[in-house]
């Protein structure tokens, strides 16, 4: 292994991951997660069945060794109907062709990080997944304690949606995970704004069809919203708008009764006593009074 803590700068170079990189893939991720996985896994990953990746090599090491990895990251490709995450996803379910990209694994050798590497396969898969016309994120797990992985996602502008509780068994532990997701292609969730605007509007599908299968866990924690919830809401709608009326019309009545009563009172009775607004006293009189001064005073 090349010591990189002298003058040395790696000479980093990307490329495809290949059947012969299958024992040294094998030997990394050994190193790096306290994850085993089963043999079919790296044989699917060098031979690209169903996975796509990245492999990252330095072409200064010597020894034969400049095309041997020293980092890698594996994908797949999934359906947003199939995923465990569809509920924090916005988007038709009327339409099977959605997809999403997760990331499978992702590691760079101890002695090559803190180069950007990581940083550039994870701008690789966006890259990747943003010209998948179908795409709508790209999501991962990320191991509770793993502090510099979720700085990294975070930096990246990954948002951190969901925590699932003892989701890893490690050597006969639990352990937490963080569930993070990157928006793509107009993607995004469905506890948005812009979201929630589109879904629940009065001409939305969604509103009238499937509120209770798309809104996400998190929204239902601070909104129980279910077919029953919405036609409880339409129908205080209609009794706004009935009330509206009612006081509209009780308005207009009462105005009526009050100009007749008006009428009437100023042919029978004459006010014994006129305040005055200067000087708020009130002063004596035996006259008729201004009809404008008493509407100012009544209104």
């Amino acid at each position: 292994m090349v010591d990189l803590r002298g003058p040395h700068r790696p000479t980093i170079s990307y490329r495809p991951i290949g059947p012969s990189d299958l024992e040294v893939l094998e030997k990394i991720h050994c190193e790096l997660f306290p994850i085993r996985y089963e043999p079919e896994f790296f044989h699917n990953v060098v031979n690209g069945r169903n996975i796509v990746s990245w492999g990252v090599v330095d072409r200064s090491r010597p020894n034969g060794q400049s095309d041997e990895l020293i980092g890698f990251v594996t994908t797949r490709l999934v359906q947003a109907k199939e995923c465990e995450i569809d509920d924090l996803l916005r988007f038709d379910t009327s339409r099977s062709d959605h997809t999403l990209v997760y990331i499978l694994t992702l590691g760079v050798v101890e002695s090559y990080r803190n180069f950007g590497i990581a940083t550039t396969l994870i701008q690789e898969v966006i890259n990747y997944a943003s010209n998948i016309r179908t795409c709508r994120a790209v999501y991962l797990h990320v191991i509770s304690y793993n502090n510099p992985a979720i700085y990294l996602y975070k930096k990246m502008s990954f948002q951190c949606v969901r925590r699932l509780h003892s989701f890893y068994f490690i050597n006969g532990h639990h352990y937490d995970s963080y569930l993070f997701i990157y928006y793509i292609n107009g993607g995004r969730s469905p506890c948005s704004p812009l979201w929630l605007g589109e879904s629940f509007g009065p001409s939305s599908e969604l509103c009238r069809r499937h509120v209770s299968e798309t809104i996400c866990k998190q929204c239902r924690d601070v909104v129980e919203i279910d077919q029953r919830t919405m036609f409880g809401l339409n129908m205080l709608e209609d009794i706004r708008e009935i009330v509206t009326l009612l006081v509209a019309y009780m308005r207009s009545g009462f105005k009526t009764v009050i100009g007749r009563l008006w009428r009437n009172g100023e042919r029978k009775m004459v006010p014994k006593w006129l305040k005055c607004k200067e000087t708020n006293c009130l002063l004596p009189t035996t006259t008729t009074p201004n009809k404008r001064v008493l509407t100012s005073e009544a209104t």
